[in-house]
């Protein structure tokens, strides 16, 4: 709408886990092992893709009914052949840029999946749970001595992996006797370790206190055998602290990042004791998985005199975002993208991004570059683009590595090609070179790589569309949930300053998560929400689109959706239904016909009520299209609701009348030309937000093909003094009815005065329309106003004269008339007549004074005493009773 080409194309992430593990409950699959074994690799990735075709119409569907504007039959997924073609080409100009390495680090990883997961998963969906470990407290006896250092830890599956013991040389450490075992630890927390199973001191003789820089250098007795060289030494380490434990540090380098890095620097043996699928490949608990065996091995070496004491501690830790299953850190061969060495430049790109919410561009997006590792981009898995690398062996068993980047490239080396490159097909693919035999390497990228090639790789770059997508590139655009920051936001970033040393987008709007109605995370187990078509179909696509967006969500913050929520909306958006029905009620009985002008009708306007809707819906556009770029869509829906109902409850309220006379003068056609142009431009606003409401009011008022073929409204002229005069009515009305509240009095009653002091200094101009709605609203007789008092004050005189009484008494009689006229079924323009029958004297002298008021309020040709006609109600006047009688004439 703001004359721009908006490519709205859908995408499908087709590869991972999340598709691996719902293949695998299809497939009856337990774990890794059995893909080869019970089901055929082959079955596997056929079944994988299959799943992936067939639930793309459950998506359509739901997306089409929400109204979301995108284009399903050129989308692009990433287990097409094209898309996996431009993912080899960045892996390959990335390997030859030498940003591309392949190492050994301790990962986090599942032995379920059997394959590394990253921190960024884990972290995007907060897969923590609390889990209840045994903490053990080690004790690893000095060499050539009766005494143990004692060491902590809440991970006793890693202490057959132990290699050596680590201490902060910087603190001070205390050997003590306690019942005749001679103990090393932190003289800060003896007191917190030595107790008993209740927490009470144990009585220990303190020997003496020394610094831990005496401890580096010793050995210690293996716990199980001899490790080999530089085994079983007691190291110093930074990262010791005194905040829990003993000050003493067992290390198992497979099995810790910190210990891992200490074992590289200083060359300690790296022990692997745990196969890829958790299950132990030597010792006492040879083929047994490692957590059932956590409380076993404690227990055990407790037994033997190894564990000085056992407790027990609760704490959260990592579990697989997809399956559950609890993770360990463990050493693991990968290839890996250098982030350190282009750190600097995802921070300098992240500063030409523009952020909403702003906060997470310096915060959480800053940090997350800030402190990312290097990026594992290899995966132990199958249903992935497979990585496009192919190792040999020379004579001498050199090793050489050759990286391939297009199909074209490895027809040339091998004479083969596929229609398909996924496993286990491109696996049979080998070559020669020079003599050396190649074969590829049976590893997957981390589909999270394939995300982070979005920009490029949906056209086929640089294969296809090279003019295409450099012409629009970086994205103008991209919204994720706050998950992806560190996540889908994080990868695009890397892929694309790695590629072309800038940001792959220039806009981002981050939204928060959308819980249940109960506050917790949406669950079909905790029955704690409405499914979405269920609610689009009780209260419109549009009031659950409308509360989404001007909900807490769109400002990343999280938001508990309700059915009540979306109702609320559903009803203040009905209310646009009720000004439509209004006018094409009066219009259709008048014979009005719209011009076809779309133009700005301010020039011509006279009463201040149109001056000030016209106004108010050109200050709205404004508001709008100013928010909407500057990203911040709540505040850009804010003000929506707040003008729908003054168009309703103040401006159609305010001109019922000039609608109804039955002359048809002016002022009359002014009203229905503003009315129609205000819900005409209502509907141009509302078409981003309530796609389906602003069309179908569009259509029926102009006729045209559809809003969302408009443009966006030109700015268009606001009355800034008829804003603020009326704003100011607004304020002494809500003011003079809250005095009539609190005399008890109600507004139908006519009263005297209305004195308004300290007004602004406008008022000694006020229009006289003006005056006219606050005698109107107050029903007030006169209204004094005085701009010279220094300090502002509505007074509204509440003494009922016997005149005002009768009026009032009219009043109330007319509004019981147009009752019995809706009741009885009436039109609004069909006339009456009317009979009134009361023995109260007061009320009949109210009636007689009041006739022709009466008569003419009510559209009735006469108005008669005591007669009977067709439809007849009694109802009580200031306690007097009435009946009214009225008869279609």
């Amino acid at each position: 709408m703001r004359g721009k080409r908006v490519e709205r194309v859908w995408g499908w992430d087709c590869h991972g886990l999340p598709a691996e593990v719902f293949t695998e409950k299809k497939l009856g699959i337990k774990d890794k092992r059995d893909i080869g074994t019970k089901v055929s690799l082959e079955d596997y990735i056929r079944t994988c893709r299959d799943n992936m075709v067939q639930t793309g119409s459950l998506w359509e569907d739901t997306i089409e009914r929400i109204g979301r504007w995108v284009d399903f039959r050129g989308a692009y997924r990433t287990m097409d052949k094209d898309y996996m073609e431009s993912v080899w080409w960045a892996f390959k100009q990335l390997y030859e840029a030498g940003k591309i390495y392949e190492g050994e680090k301790v990962l986090l990883y599942c032995t379920r999946d059997a394959t590394p997961i990253s921190k960024a998963e884990v972290a995007m969906d907060n897969s923590y749970q609390d889990v209840t470990d045994p903490s053990v407290y080690v004790k690893f006896k000095l060499k050539g001595e009766d005494v143990s250092i004692l060491a902590w830890t809440t991970t006793p599956w890693t202490l057959p992996a132990n290699t050596a013991v680590a201490v902060n040389q910087s603190e001070q450490y205390a050997e003590v006797e306690v019942d005749g075992q001679r103990l090393i630890l932190a003289v800060a927390l003896l007191e917190k370790v030595l107790t008993d199973e209740k927490h009470r001191l144990l009585s220990y003789d303190l020997i003496r206190t020394f610094s831990g820089e005496e401890l580096v250098g010793r050995e210690y007795e293996p716990l199980f055998e001899n490790r080999g060289h530089n085994a079983h030494k007691i190291w110093h380490a930074d990262y010791v602290s005194l905040d829990e434990g003993t000050g003493v540090v067992h290390l198992a380098p497979a099995y810790g990042e910190e210990d891992y890095l200490l074992a590289q620097e200083n060359k300690l043996p790296v022990l692997s004791v745990i196969d890829e699928n958790g299950l132990y490949i030597s010792g006492n608990w040879k083929g047994q998985n490692v957590w059932e065996s956590n409380k076993a091995i404690a227990k055990e070496l407790l037994s033997r005199g190894i564990v000085w004491k056992i407790e027990y501690i609760t704490h959260s830790y990592p579990h697989c975002h997809r399956c559950g299953t609890r993770l360990m850190y463990r050493a693991h061969p990968s290839w890996f993208m250098d982030i350190n060495g282009q750190r600097e430049t995802m921070l300098e790109e992240n500063r030409t991004i523009s952020w909403f919410p702003e906060h997470i561009k310096d915060g959480r997006f800053a940090k997350t570059v800030q402190s990312a590792p290097d990026w594992n981009l290899s995966r132990d898995r199958f249903w992935a683009t497979a990585m496009p690398v192919w190792k040999g062996k020379d004579k001498e068993g050199k090793e050489h590595i050759k990286v391939v980047g297009s199909y074209e490239e490895l027809k040339a080396l091998s004479g083969r090609e596929l229609e398909d490159y996924h496993r286990p097909w491109v696996d049979d693919i080998m070559f020669t070179i020079d003599g050396v035999d190649y074969k590829r390497i049976d590893k997957v990228f981390d589909c999270w790589f394939e995300s982070g090639s979005m920009p490029f790789a949906q056209f086929h770059y640089p294969f296809d569309n090279v003019q295409k997508f450099e012409d629009n590139f970086p994205g103008d655009f991209i919204a994720e949930y706050v998950g992806q920051v560190r996540a889908w936001f994080y990868y695009l970033h890397s892929v694309s300053v790695g590629l072309f040393d800038r940001a792959s987008f220039k806009r981002v709007i981050v939204t928060g998560t959308l819980a249940g109605n109960d506050g917790r995370k949406m669950s079909k187990n905790f029955g704690n929400y409405t499914d979405p078509n269920e609610l689009m179909d009780a209260y419109s696509a549009d009031a659950l689109r409308f509360l989404l967006l001007s909900s807490p969500v769109l400002n990343g913050e999280d938001f508990s959706l309700t059915d009540k929520d979306v109702a609320d909306v559903s009803r203040k958006l009905n209310m646009i239904w009720n000004m439509y029905d209004f006018f094409t009620l009066y219009a259709e009985v008048d014979g009005w016909e719209w011009n076809g002008n779309f133009n700005d009708p301010s020039d011509k306007l006279n009463n201040v009520l149109d001056v000030w809707i016209v106004s108010r819906v050109h200050q709205l556009a404004s508001e709008v299209c100013r928010h909407m770029e500057a990203n911040d869509i709540p505040n850009a829906l804010k003000p929506i609701l707040p003008f729908i109902d003054d168009a309703s409850n103040w401006y159609v309220r305010r001109s019922r009348r000039r609608f109804w006379k039955g002359d048809d003068d002016q002022d009359k056609q002014y009203a229905y030309q503003t009315l129609h142009y205000v819900l005409v431009q209502l509907a141009h606003i509302l078409a981003p937000f309530t796609p389906f409401l602003a069309d179908e009011l569009f259509k029926n008022l102009t006729g045209g093909e559809s809003v969302h073929l408009r443009d966006w409204p030109n700015p268009g002229r606001v009355h800034e003094l008829t804003l603020d005069t009326m704003d100011y009515v607004r304020e002494v009305i809500n003011e003079g009815l809250s005095q009539r509240a609190t005399a008890g009095i109600k507004v139908r009653q006519p009263l005297q005065k209305l004195t308004i002091k300290g007004a602004p200094r406008f008022f000694d101009d006020i229009n006289d329309d003006y005056i006219t709605i606050l005698k109107e609203e107050l029903n007030v007789k006169t209204v004094v106003g005085s701009t010279h008092d220094s300090q502002h004050e509505v007074l509204i005189q509440t003494k009922i004269t016997p005149e005002l009484k009768r009026e009032g008494m009219a009043r109330e009689l007319i509004r019981n008339v147009q009752s019995a006229r809706k009741n009885a079924e009436l039109q609004v323009d069909d006339r009456i007549l009317l009979s009134l029958s009361s023995s109260d004297d007061e009320l009949r002298r109210a009636i007689v004074e009041y006739k022709d008021i009466i008569i003419a309020e009510t559209l009735a040709k006469s108005l008669e005493f005591d007669r009977s006609y067709d439809y007849e109600t009694v109802c009580s006047i200031s306690d007097a009773s009435l009946t009214v009688s009225i008869k279609k004439t």
